[in-house]
């Protein structure tokens, strides 16, 4: 059984998604849309550990999620960003050696952008080699957001 629910993000609207394992979407979204009746203990600790991620306190996210798409390597890379660190980056290139290809630094950006579970498996922490903010399906003023969010920075303080 599916349910879904809407969270109201600084930036603007999250569509939380989960199963009886645990959250299996979390994308951005322009408004809210119809939710289900469903309860999910998977979407009130999700929703929980949101709001404590925003309010500063929470570093890592500990509700059971799992991938019902993409392919073994998209997998592998989603596998990979979750191990990321608050507050730090990684290049696609760190992350294709993570997964043991390190010529797939295409792939890997093409698995990043398929990233099903935006911000509990954290994307927004992939950057170009060079430093430079990159695609992001939130936009990149949303990966800046997110990343000034987690340094503890403000726009006026880089």
């Amino acid at each position: 059984m599916e349910a879904v629910r809407y969270y109201q993000a600084p930036f603007g609207w999250l569509r939380l998604a989960a199963n009886e394992q645990g959250i299996f979407r979390l994308d951005f979204v322009d408004e809210a849309g119809e939710e289900t009746m469903t309860s999910s203990k998977y979407l009130e600790q999700a929703i929980r550990e949101l709001d404590e991620y925003f309010a500063g306190t929470r570093q890592r996210f500990e509700v059971p999620y799992n991938f019902t798409s993409g392919t073994e390597f998209q997998q592998q890379v989603w596998h990979a960003l979750a191990e990321i660190p608050y507050g730090q980056t990684a290049s696609y290139k760190d992350i294709a050696i993570a997964v043991g290809n390190e010529k797939a630094v295409r792939a890997v950006g093409g698995a990043n952008n398929k990233n099903p579970i935006a911000i509990i498996v954290p994307c927004h922490r992939v950057i170009g080699k060079d430093g430079k903010m990159v695609g992001f399906g939130g936009g990149i003023a949303t990966k800046i957001w997110l990343l000034d969010h987690e340094r503890g920075w403000t726009i006026d303080e880089r």
